[in-house]
């Protein structure tokens, strides 16, 4: 459905040849919110400048981010939850309108001066929705949360990394790795690269120069790793059992 309406949503856009709204991308690690905003650079055809929230540490560091876009430039902020509240109140009219306000000197003798910045899209990434302002959330055309991801979708995402990684997947491997994901593809990929490792090491067949990730190899990996069915870690165990007694 995110798919869907970005795809709406930049279509719409192109036809009318103007700057793209702003878009907000929300939802836990790992599930490819900096991916689709480099997707969305790819389909406006222009180019992308990514920085994050605990990155922009003075309103100069922005002031600086935001005059040096050319036209039609996307501006990906990942953490934008991190952003300090001052910065975030110079970002307002830079969104809205597309000016930025810079006090000049102190005291009495200070002024403001207003910069006009170039048509931008603003796209943000955050895992913490709730800590936004209403007034920053406000300012955002279309927002977009990620959800984690079907089992099927799982596995169609570690067929695909095994093949750039030049890897033979069985069936069964495929199934026990995805399994163990979390439902997570940043997850999904980890796990898959330390079965590569292992079967690096100790591969099934050693006739061959392929690596291959049998199911042995995979549930090995995991062990190695004490990762189990679940996807569970020693310390989530822990904490379970914690609960439990």
């Amino acid at each position: 459905h995110v798919k869907k309406n970005l795809k709406i949503l930049l279509d719409a856009e192109k036809k009318r040849r103007e700057p793209g709204e702003h878009i907000l991308f929300s939802g836990p690690p790992g599930l490819g919110k900096t991916s689709l905003a480099h997707v969305v650079a790819r389909e406006m055809n222009t180019n992308i400048r990514v920085t994050s929230g605990p990155a922009i540490e003075r309103v100069g560091d922005l002031a600086s981010i935001l005059t040096n876009l050319m036209p039609n430039d996307i501006l990906f902020i990942d953490e934008i939850h991190r952003m300090n509240k001052l910065i975030e109140e110079v970002l307002y009219p830079a969104m809205e309108s597309r000016t930025l306000d810079i006090i000049v000197g102190k005291g009495p003798s200070a002024r403001t001066i207003q910069l006009e910045l170039p048509p931008f899209m603003l796209i943000a990434a955050t895992t913490r929705p709730g800590l936004l302002s209403g007034p920053l959330r406000s300012r955002f055309g279309a927002s977009f949360r990620l959800d984690f991801y079907e089992n099927e979708d799982i596995q169609k995402i570690i067929q695909r990394s095994a093949s750039l990684l030049n890897v033979r997947l069985e069936p069964a491997a495929v199934g026990r790795i995805s399994k163990a994901s979390r439902f997570t593809p940043r997850v999904a990929n980890r796990l898959l690269k330390r079965a590569r490792d292992y079967a690096d090491v100790h591969p099934d067949d050693d006739s061959t120069s392929e690596t291959v990730i049998t199911d042995r190899v995979a549930a090995s990996a995991l062990g190695l790793l004490e990762i189990d069915d679940q996807g569970l870690d020693p310390m989530d165990r822990k904490i379970l059992e914690i609960v439990i007694t």
